[in-house]
Formats: structure tokens, sequence, C-alpha cells
């Protein structure tokens, strides 16, 4: 059926942009056929693949008028990555989505027709929990939360929690953890060890492997439109989301193999 996964963290600046284009592009790098939905207003994944904010086809027109995804998801420079754009219209969305029957579910309803045409759909949620987040979270089979490695790594993380936890419960039964990222690391800095010495502590398993660290060429790659893998495929930051990848494929293999 393909697997559906939300990139999420209500925080802003935490790398949640960078993992969706730079996750995605790895993920197709490998061969699988994979779709990129950005949900997010500000539209910086759209831009990071080099696509324009105000593309006609975009995710607003599939949420307000339910136009079928097919219609609306454009090539990129990757052979394997499609995108939904997104468009400025969908700062709007959260309050037009009130008026609408089953409002929260209207992504799930998308996605439906064409995620078995796809290994990996990424979607990628606005900096808040409102209603378009709810729905990443309502089609998403698991989630995805990246943390910057600082002080204030574990706050909000509290609030993320319980809203999957009433998502589960009330909305999407089968929403799982794909696990939490620690992104802009820094080994050489006590802050960084410390921050992930604390959440492997409280999250244990739910810690993936694979730290993104800080790195230039990760933050040069979104002026030039292209994921950091066609930019400098050599960087530091390339390396650590190809090894992301592999680990979510992994993910998937172990869940395969204990059914």
């Amino acid at each position: 059926m393909g697997k559906v996964i939300a990139v999420v963290n209500q925080k802003g600046g935490v790398g949640k942009t960078t993992t969706v284009v730079n996750l995605s592009a790895s993920l197709a790098a490998a061969e699988r056929e994979t779709l990129v939905v950005d949900l997010d207003p500000q539209g910086n994944t759209t831009s990071g693949f080099g696509v324009s904010k105000t593309h006609q086809d975009n995710i607003y027109h599939g949420l307000l008028f339910s136009r079928p995804l097919v219609e609306l998801y454009i090539t990129t420079q990757l052979e394997h990555l499609k995108l939904v754009p997104s468009h400025r219209d969908l700062t709007g969305a959260e309050v037009e989505l009130q008026t609408i029957p089953e409002r929260e579910q209207r992504l799930k309803l998308l996605l439906e027709p064409i995620r078995a045409h796809f290994d990996y759909t990424l979607i990628d949620c606005p900096p808040s929990l409102g209603i378009l987040t709810l729905n990443a979270l309502c089609a998403a089979d698991s989630v995805l939360v990246p943390i910057q490695c600082e002080y204030f790594a574990l706050e909000g993380l509290a609030d993320l929690l319980e809203t999957l936890r009433r998502v589960q419960h009330q909305l999407n039964p089968q929403l799982a953890m794909e696990g939490i990222l620690l992104t802009m690391y820094d080994e050489r800095t006590n802050l960084s060890r410390q921050v992930r010495e604390d959440l492997s502590k409280h999250f244990g398993d739910s810690l993936l492997k694979t730290m993104i660290p800080r790195n230039i060429r990760l933050g040069e790659a979104p002026s030039f439109g292209k994921p950091v893998l066609l930019y400098d495929i050599k960087s530091k930051g390339a390396e650590a989301y190809l090894h992301l990848a592999r680990e979510i494929i992994a993910h998937g293999n172990q869940k395969k193999s204990a059914r």
C-alpha cells in the first residue's frame, strides 16, 4: 500500500522542511517511488525543489475542492520523486476547512486512490497543531519528529505527543511513531551530546540512530532549488540523509518480516 509519513513539529526552525526535502530525495535516489505533499503555507518545501509557490496545481485545490492528487502532483529533478506543491492560499485553509464535513479527513481521502502508487509519501506540516497538521496525522501511518539540538529541545514535545495520543484515540488508531530525529547536531559540543542523552533516556528506541549534522551545504542547497543530494552529494548533510533513508527503509523491512 505504500507508507505515509507525516513530518511534524509545532516548533519552527528545527529542520522539518530540510528533512522532508532531503529524506524524500534520498528515498528517490534509492529508487523508491516517493511523493511529497507540501502542507505548509510557507511553501519552503515547494521552493526547495525549485518550484514556484504560486504553482496553479497545488494542495489547496485538493483540500478545498477535492481535485484528485493525480492531477496535482508534478515531476521533480529526481526520476522517482513527485511533488504536490503548496500555495499561499493555504493560509486561509485553516478557516475555510472549518465548514467542511469530515474536515480532518480531507487529505486521507485524497491520498487513498494513489498511495499504492508510491513506496513512501512524506507530508511537510506547518509549525502548528492546527487543522492542516491534523489532516496530516489522520492520513499518516507514522510520524517523524525532527528536534534541534538545543536547550529547549524537549519544550513542546510533550504537547505534540499528547496531540498524537488524542489522534490515535479518536481519529487514527494505527498512527505510529516513525522516530525522533536529531538535527543540527554538533558532536564537538557538550550541549548536543547532552540533548542526545536526554532524548535517549526519555524515548529509547524512538530516537533514530541517524543524526543530521550542522552543515553549510544543507543551508545553501534551498537557494538553488535543489536537495543537497543534487547540490553536493559528498557533503556531510547529503551523507546523513542517505543514511537516514536507509534507516527508514530498514524500519519498513523489519516490520514486514515480523508479520
